[in-house]
């Protein structure tokens, strides 16, 4: 059996996963980096993007995360996401049209508050269908 580093993904809200994986693949602040049993100490903070986990070759579980940190140390992953949605819970069309309305206010807004927050749920909402390949 191959070794095992253990990951801890924590959301705002409660503890969402912990379980032992033999790869994880991070979106760092930096770039993507994979952790492995035996990996140097970092911590660094997270930008919007997918936490892979790997069984051998296979990609067994797709997270999108959306901002936080995390910390490995001692063949521990310690992820603090912001948000946290498995890849498999969003569906395309419904993305899609969330965007396609975003889009609508944003070029009804008439305040630039409301056409910023507008842009920023827009942004958020095609990160979520970037996740989705």
């Amino acid at each position: 059996m191959a070794d095992m580093v253990t990951m801890d993904l924590v959301s705002p809200e409660k503890l969402l996963l912990s379980a032992d994986y033999e790869m994880v693949v991070v979106p760092g602040a930096e770039g993507d980096f994979a952790v492995m049993a035996g990996h140097t100490p970092i911590t660094s903070s997270l930008r919007p993007g997918v936490i892979s986990i790997y069984e051998g070759d296979t990609e067994k579980d797709r997270i999108f995360v959306n901002g936080g940190f995390v910390q490995v140390a001692d063949d521990k992953i310690t992820v603090l996401a912001e948000e946290a949605i498995h890849v498999v819970d969003l569906n395309r069309s419904d993305l899609e049209q969330h965007i396609q309305d975003v889009a609508e206010d944003i070029e009804d807004a008439t305040d630039d508050e409301v056409k910023r927050k507008a842009q920023e749920n827009k942004d958020h909402l095609e990160q979520l269908l970037e996740a989705l390949g």
